[in-house]
């Protein structure tokens, strides 16, 4: 345990200095699939500060960015806001400190709780609705004519792309009506939750059409020594396989744990291809 502190430590001081270089390192995310029973979420859940990145031309789209364990809304927020896509307003909500279970009960900003780092591990299925529900809170004032999106890095990915699961079954885990029409989903060095449930979920015919209606970006580090590369590959995989058709799937040799300018770069042509922004 005492290991992990280390790294924490040393990964939130890395990130502080890679937030100012445009190559920004998520301070302690860990690997996919392992959530535990959501227990901590029965707690009074506060949400940290939300940082809004205004639009610096015509506002065609917003979409919610969801940083990793351990850090803030704050740091995407300025990474967002040098990127060349003038037309989308982000909104960076930070995440509440909860006790994480994979590290003794030691609070952290996270999404949802965590047991332990194992792909077969339960999902913190209560953590990951509560999540879910706050961004679509959090787009849910948007004017109708805006295109609304959630993305995120690592734990945010995660939440991010529960979200796509939601929105194509039109409900959230805990059975309650998902409100938001989603047109883009981003997940960086992250991992698709409940992914060995998914499975029949969707042979509905509507449930069907909207998955396969949804753009969703996978971007994944071969380096990654937090989130293993076979997360994001296998994430992509089972949503492909479980008929979200419009998956891209965007693997990075030399990429590690964090976020790369040719990353990024891509990103802002696959939004602005995707979204049909102007400019």
């Amino acid at each position: 345990m005492l290991d992990v502190f280390v790294f924490l430590a040393g990964s939130f001081l890395f990130h502080q200095v890679l937030v100012s270089r445009h190559c920004l390192s998520s301070s302690m995310s860990i690997s996919g699939a392992a959530v535990g029973s959501g227990r901590n979420f029965r707690r009074a859940v506060e949400f940290g500060k939300t940082h809004v990145v205004r639009p610096k031309g015509k506002h065609q789209a917003t979409i919610v960015w969801l940083h990793g364990l351990g850090d803030n809304g704050s740091s995407w927020s300025q990474i967002l806001e040098t990127l060349p896509l003038p037309n989308i307003k982000w909104i960076c909500p930070t995440a509440p400190s909860q006790p994480i279970s994979l590290f003794g009960g030691f609070p952290s900003t996270a999404w949802f709780d965590v047991v332990d780092i194992n792909e077969n591990g339960p999902d913190d299925m209560e953590g990951l609705d509560v999540a879910a529900a706050h961004v679509a809170n959090l787009l849910s004032n948007e004017p109708a004519d805006i295109k609304l999106g959630v993305g995120g890095f690592s734990m945010g990915a995660a939440t991010s792309l529960y979200s796509a699961t939601c929105f194509a079954l039109g409900k959230y885990g805990n059975g309650n009506p998902y409100p938001i029409n989603l047109s883009a989903v981003i997940g960086l060095s992250g991992w698709l939750p409940c992914a060995k449930t998914l499975a029949g979920k969707l042979e509905e015919e509507q449930i069907k059409n909207r998955a396969a209606s949804l753009p969703i970006v996978v971007c994944h580090g071969k380096g990654d020594d937090v989130v293993p590369f076979k997360f994001g590959e296998k994430s992509s995989k089972a949503l492909l396989s479980n008929g979200f058709k419009k998956v891209t799937f965007k693997p990075y040799t030399q990429l590690g744990h964090h976020t790369i300018p040719q990353e990024m770069d891509e990103l802002c042509a696959w939004l602005t291809s995707t979204l049909a922004l102007e400019g």
